[in-house]
């Protein structure tokens, strides 16, 4: 029965572990849902392959990028690096195909938000994207 007892025990705390959501890194969750009509003057940044801009929205922002002809990725500008700290704000890097945080040095790709330089240890916080050949759908 004991043994029975602490099979469940390590089970039930192996199950707590596993549902704990940390792939957001601590970057609090905001809802997000925005329409952006590609055609207007204001977004003329994202009409070519690798195009990007930042939008208001998200928890610092939402970084935008045109990965290719159909396909966008949408990013909150919120470090995954100490999130809460102030400063913890990605922003696009000469190079047009980085998003770097300008207090921890954490660099990001663009094309998938993934980690190309620490000490950050977790992707940037990406929001869904539907586009629709005029309409790009970012939300959560």
């Amino acid at each position: 029965m004991k043994n029975y007892l602490f099979l469940i025990s390590c089970l039930l705390i192996l199950w707590l572990i596993g549902c704990k959501k940390d792939s957001d890194q601590g970057v609090p969750n905001v809802s997000v849902d925005i329409y952006l009509y590609t055609n207007n003057p204001s977004f003329i940044n994202l009409n070519g392959i690798g195009g990007w801009l930042y939008y208001t929205g998200g928890v610092r922002g939402i970084l935008i990028y045109r990965k290719s002809n159909t396909e966008f990725m949408a990013y909150d500008r919120n470090c995954t690096y100490q999130s809460s700290d102030p400063c913890a704000t990605v922003v696009v890097d000469a190079s047009n195909i980085l998003a770097t945080d300008t207090c921890c040095h954490s660099t990001f790709s663009m094309y998938d938000g993934s980690i190309t330089q620490g000490p950050a240890v977790f992707p940037l916080k990406v929001y869904r994207t539907v586009f629709d050949g005029n309409v790009l759908h970012i939300f959560n």
